[in-house]
């Protein structure tokens, strides 16, 4: 058994994954020892500024800090010393001026230099993480494996491996600054302007990822599983009945038609819903819908397991 910690910096979220992996048939099993998840919002204001904000940066090192404290004791514990880390950075810091401000922190924090990865790597990760225990649902193959992002959309079209993928900047966190933060509730026009834009998109991927062949949609992350969530009716959030469920096209419009008419209060009275998510999750809600319209995709099995689980993967 190998005890690894891994680190996903998002736009929206900074998360950590500690596990135990043990060889196998079928690859091996994946045990969660933490799985943590905490709200910081390092991209604000990078669509529009370029940099990474000194406020956000602090929200994230000091989330950091309480991970390396989790990450010492569990190695501690286990007799294991130091575990294996692996520390990712996506969309946000792929995209600021400033990224070796962020770069240093965390060396400071992990001592590991953090992989500011591309969109094929994460698209790539992702998938591994989403798809290594579907075998037991057997969905029909290949899988499009969606991770909606605070800053961008990872497409994967793929059977045991990625074949086809692409990110593209349409995230909860960039459609609501572009679209969506100056309504409550937005208006209809508003949403129609997000709505534009991430049409636009959805086709773009098209051009490079065979989402026609694709059989199964598989939706990993925040706003896909809040919006499961909702739908499921949960008074409060629950990974265990959220992961692998299976949410139909229809409650998904529903669902995603009830957040963007409703207040920030009104949002923030969803039992499932965290208190970070609460301005960004109407945005996230519509791009899964646009995906599942444009798509034709009648509905999305959600995945709990994702980056996290894939980097974790890669360290044995």
């Amino acid at each position: 058994m190998t005890r690894v910690a891994t680190v996903d910096c998002g736009t929206n979220s900074v998360r950590l994954l500690i596990a135990d992996i043990a060889p196998g048939e079928g690859g091996g099993t994946l045990t969660d020892v933490e799985r943590r998840m905490e709200i910081v919002r390092l991209g604000e204001g990078v669509d529009e500024t370029g940099r990474l904000s000194p406020a956000a940066l602090e929200r994230t090192f000091a989330a950091m800090r309480g991970y390396a404290d989790l990450i010492d004791r569990h190695g501690a514990r286990a007799g294991h010393g130091p575990i294996k880390t692996r520390v990712v950075a996506t969309s946000a810091t792929r995209d600021a001026d400033n990224q070796a401000d962020f770069v240093s922190g965390v060396v400071d924090i992990f001592g590991v230099v953090p992989e500011v990865i591309t969109g094929d790597e994460e698209a790539e990760l992702s998938f591994t993480g989403a798809t290594r225990e579907l075998a037991a649902l057997r969905p029909a193959r290949p899988y499009l494996v969606v991770d909606i992002g605070g800053g961008s959309t990872e497409f994967v079209v793929g059977s045991s491996s990625a074949d086809a993928a692409r990110s593209i900047d349409i995230g909860c966190v960039r459609m609501t600054e572009r679209h969506l933060k100056d309504g409550d509730p937005p208006s209809p026009q508003q949403i129609s302007g997000a709505a534009a834009d991430i049409d636009a998109a959805l086709a773009a991927v098209r051009q490079t990822v065979p989402v026609h062949e694709a059989r199964t949609l598989v939706g990993l992350a925040g706003s896909v599983t809040t919006v499961a969530g909702i739908a499921l009716g949960l008074p409060v959030y629950d990974p265990s009945r959220i992961h692998l469920s299976r949410i139909t096209a229809t409650q998904v419009h529903e669902v995603t038609r009830r957040l963007l008419h409703a207040t920030r209060a009104e949002r923030a009275e969803f039992g499932v819903m965290h208190p970070g998510r609460v301005d960004v999750i109407g945005a996230g809600a519509l791009i899964l819908d646009r995906i599942m319209r444009e798509y034709g995709f009648g509905a999305v099995v959600v995945s709990e397991h994702d980056i996290l689980d894939g980097l974790a993967w890669s360290l044995v």
